[in-house]
């Protein structure tokens, strides 16, 4: 990391973090074109924009991750050079991303500290970090155990050691990709009264999300980005969630869909005194049943780690049943394997779209036909090349895919853009039944209406 203090700016001597003209760049793709932003100490800035608008892209440029073609970044009015995250973690910038990056089967305190140097003896010190960690959480009301292995962890607790990881590494930006996309509503209201105390201490917050409402609730600030360029910046208090979503989108965007009135045909799913068991080893489903009939959308509501995750898993195959039954039209597809439900008719957009959902290094066309790829898309043994293009090329166009090429690894999408290449595969099926877990997770408001 380098720093040019010769080269401190007016407006940046004002800001905590400014970046200017940021140029970023993939093999046929503009991420960021010519980008101005800034965040002040004690400030909640937004940063919004629809999937594929270089949000994140940006951040990564903050962190360290992505060197930019074209720009500059000043932190404290001094120009750096930011070659790594080890470089804006010295800094002081810290980032959590959407898609956590904690090691499952370590605690709590041994991912906080993973990679740091220790200060005085050649070996980690795992009795003076639980002390520090246990101070940040009863400080900021995070509460975490220290000892804890993060697998035992709900998504919520997770982000929690994320955020305490950063501020024990001395955070004083911290960024936060899409950080209430799976949490509960008491989850996220916990966040902010976090958030709020950070910035409250001088720490300076970006906060990348989709929902409108929750920006409008928490921030300052907010930056709209729009094809890789910004459209706006305005105090939150001088816009509304329409303006935003309209700058987002570029055009009007419908916050209510009229639905009319369905008739209800036969019974699609059947499950009876359902039973099944978590990832804890304890009882997740007890005795659960209901019906749904062709013609029929339920929703399922609930705190996290209260079952959902889990009857989705069962009625999709991927966790066994204890005890119960479930029936898809007239077949009892009890403990079937997934490849024998979807014969079945079963659509399943499952919650966690990169470990379950794609395979990040096939390409967006590989993804596009995972699970039907040996019936209409083949010929003989063989794939049908032409019948495969037709069709991804469809799905790209109809579900709005942001990727440079059908040929792009699923992996170098941004997480908006997986889910509408995950939703535009399983409802190119036409599926009899339509399983959705969180399936609005990570879409901009123009993609989820």
């Amino acid at each position: 990391m380098s720093v040019d203090g010769a080269a401190a700016l007016g407006t940046e001597e004002r800001s905590l973090v400014t970046m200017r003209g940021i140029v970023k760049q993939f093999p046929g793709v503009l991420a960021n074109d010519r980008i101005d932003f800034s965040v002040e100490s004690g400030q909640i800035h937004a940063l919004l924009g629809e999937n594929g608008a270089g949000k994140t892209t940006l951040m990564n440029v903050l962190y360290g991750l992505y060197q930019p073609e074209e720009g500059d970044i000043f932190f404290r009015g001094q120009r750096v050079q930011l070659g790594s995250p080890r470089d804006a973690i010295q800094l002081g910038i810290g980032m959590v991303h959407q898609h956590f990056m904690l090691i499952p089967p370590l605690t709590v305190a041994e991912n906080v500290i993973l990679g740091l140097k220790p200060s005085a003896t050649p070996l980690l010190d795992l009795e003076d970090a639980p002390r520090r960690i246990s101070e940040l959480s009863e400080r900021y009301g995070m509460p975490v155990n220290p000892q804890d292995e993060v697998w035992q962890l709900s998504v919520g607790e997770q982000q929690r050691v994320e955020i305490i990881r950063a501020l024990y590494r001395g955070a004083e930006v911290l960024i936060l990709d899409e950080p209430t996309s799976v949490l509960t509503p008491q989850e996220v209201g916990e966040l902010f009264r976090v958030l709020r105390r950070m910035a409250e201490e001088g720490k300076a917050i970006i906060f990348i999300s989709h929902k409108l409402d929750e920006v409008m609730q928490v921030s300052h600030k907010i930056t709209v980005l729009r094809d890789a360029k910004v459209v706006a910046t305005l105090d939150t208090e001088n816009t509304s969630e329409n303006e935003l979503a309209r700058l987002m989108v570029g055009r009007e965007v419908l916050f209510r869909i009229e639905k009319e009135e369905s008739k209800l045909g036969d019974v699609v799913l059947r499950v009876c005194d359902l039973e099944a068991f978590g990832d804890k080893g304890l009882l997740a489903l007890k005795g659960v049943s209901f019906e749904i009939h062709a013609g029929e959308c339920v929703g399922f509501a609930g705190v996290s780690g209260n079952g959902q995750r889990e009857l989705a898993e069962v009625i999709s195959g991927l966790r066994p049943a204890s005890a119960g039954s479930v029936h898809i039209s007239d077949a009892e597809m009890t403990n079937q394997s997934p490849a024998e439900i979807i014969r079945a008719g079963l659509g399943y957009i499952p919650e966690e779209r990169h470990r379950v959902g794609s395979i990040g290094d096939f390409t967006v066309a590989e993804n596009a036909i995972l699970e039907t790829h040996q019936s209409q898309f083949t010929r003989g043994i063989l794939l049908d090349r032409p019948v495969i293009s037709k069709h991804v090329d469809d799905l790209i166009v109809n579900y709005d895919v942001k990727s440079p090429s059908p040929e792009t690894p699923a992996r170098n999408l941004s997480g908006g853009n997986l889910q509408k290449l995950i939703l535009g595969r399983e409802l190119s099926r036409q599926p009899d039944l339509l399983l959705a877990a969180q399936p609005t997770r990570g879409l901009d408001v123009g993609a989820t209406e």
